[in-house]
Formats: C-alpha cells, structure tokens, sequence
C-alpha cells in the first residue's frame, strides 16, 4: 500500500473524471509516461544530422 494525499486525489478525480482512485491514478501514471516520452523527443530534436543529399519527398514517392 502507498500514502497519497487524499484532497490530491479528490481534485485528480474531479479534474480528470475519473470514478475511483485506482482510474485516476493510472490516469496520471499514463499521463506522465507520455509526457516524458515527448520530452525525450523535444531533448534531441535539432541533435540528428541528415545527409546532405536526403531527400523525403522523393523517398514517399511510388515506384
């Protein structure tokens, strides 16, 4: 069992919907997890180099 702060919870619920404290804290679990993935993604944008000759337009076309 954890601690949680109960008035925490019960605003978690009324923002979020959620009917019970198990749903709201898989909500908020699920939230954080995607939120920081994004955040991974928005570290190393800019940091990946492409070939000069890189060309996606011309890679999405049909052969």
């Amino acid at each position: 069992n954890i601690v949680i702060d109960d008035e925490l919870i019960k605003i978690a619920m009324k923002l979020s919907g959620a009917k019970n404290k198990k749903e709201v804290i898989h909500l908020a679990l699920k939230e954080f997890v995607e939120n920081k993935k994004r955040r991974n993604l928005l570290d190393i944008a800019g940091k990946i180099r492409f070939r000069d000759d890189y060309n996606y337009k011309r890679m999405r076309e049909r052969k």
